[in-house]
């Protein structure tokens, strides 16, 4: 894959990953009182791992080309990292509202 296709896609995955922040900040709103506090935690995690991944797509684009399979590799790994966290985090809260 060409590095521009990469970036691009990278930043796509970005994208979704913070747009499903925002999703679960307004399931949030629309939850039982008592699950309000969960959401809030998982949450919290869920901004700082962001924050991570942000700062792994910074160096992804300003990667020189003797660093540039090391630093895919490494937003690979976190980006997989971040949707692993998401399913896992999220997955509870799909159960509690049915």
């Amino acid at each position: 894959m060409e590095k521009q296709d990469f970036r691009d896609k990278a930043k796509k995955s970005i994208d979704d990953i913070f747009d499903k922040i925002d999703e679960l900040k307004a399931k949030k709103e629309e939850a039982k009182a008592e699950l309000q506090d969960a959401y809030d935690e998982q949450i919290a995690e869920l901004e700082a791992k962001k924050d991570e991944l942000q700062s792994k797509y910074d160096e992804l684009i300003d990667a020189a080309e003797d660093k540039w399979d090391e630093v895919k590799n490494a937003f690979t790994e976190s980006a997989e990292s971040f949707k692993e966290g998401f399913s896992k985090l999220f997955s509870p809260f799909k159960k509690s509202e049915e």
